[in-house]
């Protein structure tokens, strides 16, 4: 992907507001793992980040750091100079203009903004100038109908504060802001239930439900009281150990799919193998992690979904080493497995990790 004109000025990405920090050196220690430098425009709390490459291209940090592999971040792409001072009478010119001058067809265009407060208000402008700018660039010939699935983001940082991106399908998120919005299930023991059923969504492929979430399966759910992720999986056909000391939802125990093990969920041991492991225990990272290492290294379990709760500080850090343990497991014990991990729009103080055993 290739602009012309003014060119790309670095990646701009979102994340949940706050993290911006730990995007930041997220991104800035896997570039450096690739030999690139790059360093990020940050404003603390703002919901994204614009990092900009030193002594590299942009296209060099966007082959770096493909999306699949980032854990902060929700949706990221090669941006244009962001588009400040934007006067309330003409919004749309120097959009439209800079669109134009980028010399790439689209097929769609999407309006974003920041996961914030602020970022919710501008939703009435956006709404107002949607369908003049679409009508203006399909004029223009920047909107086609066929462009590669090529995609214009206009993100709006603020009413008079505008940055355009461009992606192609496969390297970016298909959720609009990488949010996939959920209902909550008024039957589901709670909330934390949304968490798992993002987590499907993020790390298995759509069609390959059927198979790999297929009905009469064996789970393990440590630390499952009430009983949020258990739930997924009875809706989902299987049958559940639910492992935690404390009491389980009535109605959930009452579909006869749980078995009940009021013990530590650190020390119990399945009576066979399952497929799925989950598990949303509230302790240390580093214990979560090497328990998890446990389960995958014995064979315990074929797949497996678990959260790890980050500390305030030295988020990334934690993340990179806990990832790396297990890694490191497997590896040493020869097992061939694919691990990725996300902060999911449903997570908090976490990340989610999903594992499959080869």
């Amino acid at each position: 992907m290739e602009a012309s004109g003014s060119g790309f000025s670095g990646l701009l990405l979102y994340c949940r507001a706050g993290f911006e920090a730990d995007l930041t050196a997220e991104l800035t220690d896997r570039a450096a793992r690739a030999g690139l430098g790059g360093f990020a425009r940050v404003q603390p709390g703002s919901g994204y980040v614009h990092f900009e490459p030193a002594g590299c291209t942009v296209e060099a940090l966007a082959r770096a750091l493909p999306f699949e592999e980032l854990i902060f971040a929700r949706q990221v792409f090669p941006a244009l100079p962001a588009l400040e001072g934007l006067d309330r009478a003409d919004r749309l010119t120097p959009i439209i203009e800079q669109a134009f001058a980028a010399g790439c067809p689209v097929d769609s265009i999407w309006h974003e903004m920041p996961d914030t407060n602020e970022g919710k208000g501008l939703r009435r402008l956006i709404k107002a100038v949607e369908r003049p700018l679409a009508s203006v660039l399909r004029k223009r010939g920047v909107l086609r109908a066929q462009a590669g699935g090529l995609r214009l983001h206009v993100f709006w940082r603020s009413g008079d504060c505008v940055q355009l991106g461009l992606s192609r399908p496969g390297e970016r998120s298909e959720w609009p802001g990488g949010i996939l919005h959920l209902r909550s299930p008024r039957e589901a023991p709670s909330r934390s239930t949304l968490k798992l059923e993002e987590a499907w969504h993020t790390f298995i492929p759509r069609e390959a439900w059927d198979t790999r979430l297929a009905q009469g399966m064996q789970a393990v759910d440590l630390g499952a009281a009430p009983g949020g992720w258990t739930w997924q999986l009875v809706r989902r056909g299987m049958y559940v150990h639910a492992v935690d000391n404390g009491p389980m939802d009535a109605p959930l125990m009452a579909t006869t799919q749980v078995e009940h093990h009021r013990e530590d969920a650190f020390s119990w041991v399945p009576p066979k193998s399952v497929t799925w492991l989950v598990c949303d225990i509230v302790d240390k990272p580093s214990r979560v992690a090497a328990r998890m290492a446990d389960w995958l290294e014995a064979g315990w379990c074929r797949e497996a979904i678990f959260n790890l709760k980050l500390p305030m500080k030295q988020r990334w850090q934690t993340v990179y080493d806990c990832l790396d343990h297990i890694e490191e497991r497997l590896l040493d014990a020869r097992i061939t497995h694919r691990m990725r991990a996300r902060q999911l729009y449903h997570d908090r103080e976490e990340i989610t990790v999903h594992v499959e055993r080869g």
